[in-house]
């Protein structure tokens, strides 16, 4: 079997900034916001969610060293936008809108996704 290890990313529907909740994984039911997309491995970072343990050496930042929390990368597939209208998770659609300008619409309520 061929692996596609060149394959251009696929097209994503979350954005840096976006609401999301976590629907799948330790975190399900987490909603935070999306500081990081990682487009080559179609991975984000949302803020409190699917927290690990990082054991890290003394430095000039963190004289102690020690254990600390940080945010992993979670899989697209695991994260659904939060509709701004019903606070619900939803599905992304893609419209053209009166400027005649292809924008993100929620599936649950039909608004435009700023």
């Amino acid at each position: 079997m061929d692996k596609k290890k060149h394959a251009q990313p696929a097209k994503l529907k979350i954005r840096k900034g976006d609401l999301v909740q976590v629907i799948a994984g330790d975190s399900k039911g987490t909603q935070g916001k999306i500081t990081e997309v990682i487009l080559a491995t179609g991975r984000a970072i949302v803020e409190g969610a699917n927290l690990v343990s990082k054991h890290t050496k003394p430095n000039a930042a963190n004289p102690n060293g020690g254990i600390v929390k940080q945010e992993a990368a979670i899989h697209v597939s695991n994260l659904a936008l939060v509709d701004a209208k019903t606070g619900k998770p939803t599905r992304v659609g893609r419209k053209l809108n009166d400027a005649g300008k292809l924008v993100r619409v929620s599936k649950k309520s039909g608004e435009e996704i700023k």
